[in-house]
């Protein structure tokens, strides 16, 4: 004759429990894909996440998808590595504020064999016009991330246009940082990546380093707050509370902290 009681008792509870839950504060966080494959996310948000009790909720896609998610509305801080583009999403009205955040490089990784001849090289746009001379494989992200711009800006100073030879030498993945490597890997292609994802990357097979150290390769990364005024539903104080926590001396320090292989990856650089 409990049963009764003792289930709407139990139905009140989980009524309760979803209630808090559902209270519970947190942020949508539209990052890069190589904050989150490299583990720097995994590594720093529980320090956050303990000291102010907001859940982050990252979504890893490439630069230009972000954006367009946080221009959408999916997201309340954009954490990406294409300053032009970054400056224009603010420009536009989508972002209060851009602010820098952290830096590493890109490398441009080959086969061993080295076909194009590059291996040692310090200048990217030589290595780029040697592989292209060759017609060497080289896969591309093709994706529009923050990478993938990187990677046509430098074949456009180079003076080449890759899309020519696209589907023969030239093969684009339309995948994100870590796929475009295991096809790289898989066709002793050439290909350029931040040095971050690399470092976390284990299938390399034949590939290695084979450019590195051209001031061009340098990769910078911004954070951003979308703006609540084109989203009224977007967390304002919690997105500028952990965009402060980043740049602040704690966020930079557990940013400069993290290491991959005992090497530390990102710079932090904040102003």
């Amino acid at each position: 004759m409990f049963r009764k009681p003792i289930r709407a008792a139990a139905v009140a509870l989980g009524l309760l429990t979803s209630a808090v839950s559902a209270e519970e504060p947190f942020i949508v966080v539209q990052s890069t894909t190589s904050t989150q494959n490299s583990g720097l996310l995994e590594y720093i948000l529980p320090w956050f996440e303990a000291d102010s009790g907001i859940d982050v909720r990252v979504v890893a896609v490439g630069t230009g998808q972000a954006i367009r998610n946080a221009i959408n509305g999916d997201g309340d801080v954009l954490l990406v590595h294409s300053k032009p583009a970054e400056e224009k999403f603010v420009a536009d009205g989508w972002g209060v504020e851009r602010k820098d955040l952290m830096y590493n490089d890109f490398v441009l990784v080959g086969p061993k064999s080295d076909p194009a001849g590059i291996r040692g090289g310090a200048d990217v746009l030589a290595a780029l016009s040697k592989i292209a001379e060759v017609e060497a494989p080289f896969a591309s992200r093709g994706d529009d991330s923050g990478t993938h711009k990187a990677e046509l800006g430098y074949w456009s100073a180079a003076g080449l246009d890759p899309a020519e030879a696209s589907g023969a030498w030239y093969r684009e993945t339309g995948s994100g940082m870590g796929a475009t490597l295991n096809v790289a890997s898989g066709m002793d292609a050439y290909t350029l990546t931040d040095r971050a994802t690399w470092l976390s990357f284990g299938n390399r097979g034949n590939l290695e380093v084979l450019v590195e150290g051209d001031p061009r390769l340098f990769n910078q990364y911004g954070v951003i707050l979308v703006s609540p005024d084109k989203h009224a539903h977007v967390r304002a104080a919690a997105g500028q509370r952990f965009i402060d926590w980043l740049t602040g001396p704690d966020g930079q320090e557990a940013i400069a902290s993290f290491r991959l292989d005992g090497q530390q990856v990102f710079f932090p650089n904040a102003d």
